[in-house]
């Protein structure tokens, strides 16, 4: 990562010419976008089959249920903290005034769509018209649905779904098994994504904003050692040890700005870790969509950053009111590009703050972006580790290898 920041800033230097840098950027960036794309090539299949094998384990649709509840009860708090914490911190900071540069005219446009983040939108998009239309378009929420339905009912056929759970299970070996594969990518893929976003943008822009992004990122530690403390409630001082075992999966999101870059290592840590793969391949994909710690708190501070810069004053009941409505229109976010600003922009016009200011942000947003990716990669694994333990699913490292080659001469 710090060579990639090195060859970057050499590159960003040498070259002053933006088109000859934006060019050597796109060339460099190749390796992420190869990456990434691969990613993308397995991931819906790889939460599809380790999410119904184990759904199909747990043997019934009342375990699925309960697991669930436990889990969205912990998302909603962990939202709530997210958001207050944001909202805090930024009327406490007052990021937003006098930047002391001119503004975005209120008039100008971002490009982006508004309008499809809402809530009658939102429980639609979550039912799947077609399971394959989902997988290929990456719809992970849907195919989040569609496998909890193709769970229960393969578990409830008891013995005479067994073949067809055989059958999953080896496809979920096999994916798993691609993944260790691509995975050896990751270095490669780490270095370019740095090397491109130095070479484009420089550091002068860090310089510029480093007021806003000290605070975000100021904010970005206090919500780690909140969830830390969550995780110490109940898990004790073992949520120590998964902070160190997630932090190859912590650092591949920050530097790819992509929380599903990090699944597949979050899927491995979570196993070293102890906890049950049938707990963990039914909490983590939940969590990719409905426990994004790290974008939600950033959508409050982006608001309000912007309603300071144009001297806008909100209300703290205006603020309470915009809190709620982030905690549903920030829901199902995960693979959507650049879906943070699209939340944004929508809550923007809601409150008639000039979407304008969002073009502030946007030069800065991947580097905004990677702590938002690595700070979701943090509360979805502290997430899964609390949930296991309320199951009782949470043993030791050798426990847990020993049940896991328990189950798998089970299965043989």
């Amino acid at each position: 990562m710090v060579l990639g920041i090195l060859v970057g800033y050499a590159c960003h230097e040498t070259f002053p010419d933006q088109k000859i840098t934006t060019d050597i950027a796109a060339h460099i960036s190749i390796a992420t976008d190869v990456f990434l794309r691969l990613i993308k090539m397995i991931i819906s299949l790889l939460v599809f089959s380790t999410l119904t094998i184990g759904i199909a384990h747990m043997g019934d649709g009342k375990a699925a249920g309960r697991i669930g509840a436990k889990a969205m009860s912990w998302f909603i708090i962990a939202s709530l903290v997210s958001l207050t914490l944001g909202m805090l911190l930024s009327n406490f900071l007052q990021l937003g005034a006098h930047l002391g540069f001119p503004l975005p005219a209120t008039d100008a446009s971002t490009g982006l769509k508004t309008a499809a983040f809402t809530l009658k939108d939102f429980v639609a998009h979550m039912v799947p018209k077609s399971p394959i239309e989902a997988m290929a378009n990456n719809e992970i929420l849907q195919v989040l649905v569609f496998a909890i339905f193709f769970g229960s009912a393969l578990g409830a056929m008891g013995d005479a779904g067994r073949k067809l759970t055989a059958v999953i299970d080896q496809l979920a070996q096999v994916m798993l098994r691609i993944t260790g594969s691509i995975m050896k990518l990751a270095p490669l893929a780490v270095f370019a994504a740095m090397a491109s976003v130095v070479t484009t943008n420089g550091l002068a822009i860090l310089a510029t904003f480093a007021k806003f992004m000290g605070g975000f990122y100021l904010g970005m530690f206090c919500l780690w050692v909140l969830l830390i403390a969550g995780g110490f409630a109940f898990i004790g001082r073992r949520v120590f040890t998964l902070i160190g075992l997630i932090r190859e999966p912590f650092l591949l999101a920050f530097s790819t700005a992509s929380s599903e870059a990090a699944y597949p290592k979050l899927l491995d840590a979570l196993d070293k870790f102890g906890v049950q793969r049938k707990i963990s391949s039914f909490v983590l994909p939940m969590g990719y969509s409905f426990n994004l710690d790290g974008s939600m708190m950033y959508c409050t501070f982006a608001v309000l950053f912007i309603s300071q810069a144009y001297g806008i004053d909100l209300s703290i009941g205006t603020q309470i009111t915009m809190l709620l409505l982030l905690m549903l229109t920030s829901k199902g976010m995960a693979g959507v590009p650049r879906a943070s600003l699209v939340v944004i922009a929508a809550t923007l016009n809601q409150f008639h703050i000039p979407e304008a200011g969002l073009l502030l942000l946007m030069g800065i947003d991947q580097f905004l972006d990677m702590g938002r990716s690595a700070t979701n990669a943090v509360g979805n694994a502290v997430a899964t580790a609390v949930v296991a333990k309320w199951e009782g699913a949470l043993h030791d490292p050798q426990e847990a290898s020993d049940v896991n080659v328990a189950t798998a001469q089970i299965r043989a």
